[in-house]
C-alpha cells in the first residue's frame, strides 16, 4: 500500500507519474538520455547497469522492470541477467562490463565508495572515460528512482510477465510516456 494516496493503480514510478505528471516527463527524458542514446554500451548493457544497482538497492519494481528491458535487448536474455544477479564473477560477459557493473554496486552503496582501483580495472578492461562516467550516471539516476519508488512503498507486481509486456515497448521512455499519455 503506497505511503500516499496515489490517483492511479500503475505500479511503481509510473504510478508516481500519473500523480505527479509535471514529473514523468524529465524524468523519462533522463531515462532515455541515459539508456537509449547513442553510446558505444549497447541499451542491452546500459540496461543491465540499472538492473543491477536496482538490484542492490532491493528495488523490486525497478529491477524487474529493467531486467525484462535488458533481457529484451541482450541476445542470453533473461538467463543472462539472473546469472549477473547471481553470480557477477562467474556470469559469462565481458571483463569490461564485469568491471563497469563492480564500479555500478559501488555506486549503489556510495559515490565514494567507487576506488581508482575499480575505474583502473575498468580502462585496463577496454572501458573508455565516457562508458565509466555513463556508468557512474546511470548508477547514480538508479539509485533516485528507486529511492523515489520504495520511498513511496508503490506497488510492485510479484508477476514477471506484467514486466515483460513493458518491456516489449522498445522505442523508448518517452515515447512510450506519450503513448501512455494518448490512452495507447
Amino acid at each position: 500500500m503506497p505511503h500516499i494516496t496515489l490517483n492511479s493503480e500503475e505500479p511503481g514510478i509510473r504510478g508516481l507519474f500519473r500523480y505527479r505528471p509535471e514529473m514523468a516527463l524529465p524524468l523519462n527524458a533522463l531515462a532515455d538520455a541515459l539508456l537509449c542514446g547513442d553510446n558505444t554500451l549497447t541499451r542491452g548493457e546500459r540496461e543491465l547497469i540499472a538492473t543491477y544497482v536496482s538490484g542492490e538497492n532491493d528495488c523490486r519494481f525497478c529491477y524487474s522492470t529493467h531486467a525484462a528491458m535488458a533481457a529484451a535487448w541482450l541476445p542470453e536474455g533473461m538467463r543472462l541477467v539472473q546469472q549477473v544477479r547471481e553470480d557477477l564473477d562467474g556470469t559469462p560477459i565481458s571483463a569490461k562490463m564485469k568491471a563497469l557493473l563492480r564500479i555500478a554496486g559501488s555506486v549503489a552503496v556510495s559515490g565514494r565508495k567507487v576506488s581508482g582501483e575499480q575505474v583502473e580495472a575498468a580502462r585496463d578492461a577496454g572501458a573508455t572515460d565516457v562508458e565509466i562516467h555513463d556508468t557512474v550516471l546511470i548508477a547514480a539516476a538508479f539509485c533516485m528512482f528507486n529511492r523515489y519508488v520504495d520511498g513511496l512503498d508503490t506497488i510492485a507486481p510479484d508477476d514477471p510477465d506484467a514486466y515483460a509486456v513493458r518491456a516489449r515497448m522498445t522505442d523508448g521512455y518517452v515515447a512510450t510516456l506519450r503513448l501512455e499519455q494518448r490512452g495507447i
